[in-house]
């Protein structure tokens, strides 16, 4: 027999991945209007079938994705995997990436059938994302994808034990954009006590003033020959296009928008006093237990795919150490590939610095562990090293599914080795609170790598330079 289980809003028919009951496509919300703040979902009579995932957001793609915008605006769905209805396990809710531009739970990298194997019942969201869930417009609330997460969250606080999870033991994990929408609801007053822990791999330190997201949000506008308020009037569709297209043209922009152009950065969460009242590095409650780490060559995979790895000249390095490097003289005299230079000021700047700092902020606040992950990506012929996502198909263990597959090559027996490593600490983690080695305070982490080594945290050139939390990004 499917499986079957009962939420606060009706029945649900689920289906079995091996041994494990999965739920798909599960309303935890619905959207009143047009850039609203979520509203409860619509219960519904009989018995619901949870089979397939829900509709994507509207988004014009990744980078080598078939996922785009879909009619209607039921997108707010969950999915839940479960290796025993009747327990009472620990949850993993997952967040997923994709520069706050693009990304749907349905994809197969995040399949949570191998990790709720390891004993946890395994949650994934959609949420917002685009000129949807992060443009600035009067009018409306900011920051609209992170309110879709607090929705989720709520709804798995009154519902996951009618999928044998613990309310009270619920951890976040996520990657890039998603671990910067971790660090924002820690410092959210509308999420707190809806999580104990959290996983955030490869933090963003890009966060915006309402005055820069507006004016993106404008130049959105402008594209489609709307202003702003008019939006509403726009196909989804063709709004998730237009956030793109003004991605591809941010260098003209460099001299409102700067360091947010140079990086090619058009959407992020919002400081706006209410919704996101400070930012991670200043605001951090007590109460919940952290773990935060990075990949060694962050910045690799998206000098790939904007092909610029392998090509990087002299100047550029330079000009990236200038723009991206707190003290740029220190990185020129450290580095004399201009590879290497451009990828650690990139790297620093974007990822790894941020979750160095969002660890020492928690310090003072909680249990605060770090690592990082030196295994090097064999897909692609060994390029990319260890590279921006390289994490993700480790964690949830899927190696051979999905983009993130093409990190992983042909070397599954090796990566194997690696991710049930990742996944027995992430997994202890969500358990106990303790994922397995010292907390940051005694300056040690985990170093995950063919063989994982607990050692002096690694990147000591880069975090003696990193004194300061990253600033909130403004107009120029």
């Amino acid at each position: 027999m499917d499986p079957r289980t009962r939420v606060s809003d009706g029945e649900l028919h689920g289906s079995w991945s091996g041994d494990v009951a999965v739920f798909r496509g599960v309303p935890f919300a619905s959207l009143p209007a047009r850039f609203a703040a979520p509203a409860p979902p619509e219960p519904w009579t009989g018995r619901r079938t949870a089979t397939t995932f829900g509709p994507p957001p509207p988004q014009s793609g990744a980078p080598g994705s078939s996922v785009s915008a879909t009619d209607g605006d039921d997108w707010l769905t969950v999915n839940v995997w479960s290796p025993d209805l009747a327990g009472q396990l620990p949850v993993m809710v997952w967040i997923q990436g994709g520069g706050y531009l693009f990304g749907t739970s349905g994809l197969p990298e995040y399949d949570g059938t191998r990790l709720a194997r390891q004993g946890v019942v395994v949650v994934t969201f959609n949420y917002r994302v685009g000129l949807e869930g992060f443009g600035q417009i009067d009018g409306t609330p900011s920051n609209r994808g992170l309110l879709d997460q607090v929705a989720a969250l709520a709804w798995v606080q009154d519902n996951i034990t009618a999928f044998g999870g613990d309310p009270l033991r619920v951890t976040l994990f996520g990657q890039s954009a998603g671990a910067g929408s971790i660090a924002s609801l820690l410092v959210m007053p509308r999420a707190s006590g809806l999580f104990a822990r959290a996983i955030a791999q490869s933090v963003p330190g890009v966060f915006f003033t309402p005055a820069l997201a507006a004016d993106i949000t404008r130049a959105c506008a402008a594209h489609v020959g709307r202003l702003p308020t008019e939006l509403d009037r726009v196909d989804p569709r063709v709004l998730a296009e237009a956030g793109s297209a003004v991605l591809a043209t941010a260098n003209e922009h460099v001299e409102r928008w700067g360091l947010a152009a140079h990086a090619g950065v058009v959407f992020a969460p919002v400081v706006d006093g209410d919704v996101l009242p400070t930012t991670p590095w200043s605001g951090l409650g007590e109460g919940v237990d952290l773990l935060v780490g990075h990949t060694r060559h962050e910045q690799r995979l998206l000098s790939a795919l904007t092909g610029r790895l392998g090509r990087v000249t002299v100047e550029q390095a330079q000009e990236s150490a200038r723009l991206f490097a707190p003290d740029p003289e220190a990185y020129l005299r450290r580095f004399s590939d201009p590879e290497d230079l451009d990828d650690c000021a990139r790297s620093d700047w974007l990822f790894r610095m941020p979750s160095v700092k969002l660890a020492e902020a928690h310090l003072t606040v909680g249990a605060t562990y770090v690592y990082e992950l030196t295994w090097s990506a064999p897909g692609m012929g060994g390029i990319l090293g260890a590279c921006h996502g390289l994490d993700v198909p480790l964690v949830f263990g899927n190696l051979a599914e999905g983009q993130t597959a093409m990190l992983i090559g042909d070397e599954i027996a090796a990566a194997r080795a690696v991710s049930d490593r990742m996944q027995a600490a992430w997994t202890a983690f969500a358990a106990t609170g303790a994922p397995g080695w010292p907390t940051f305070d005694s300056g040690r982490c985990c170093v995950f790598d063919t063989d994982p080594q607990i050692a002096d945290y690694p990147e000591e050139f880069s975090r003696r330079h990193w004194t300061s939390a990253p600033d909130v990004l403004d107009l120029s």
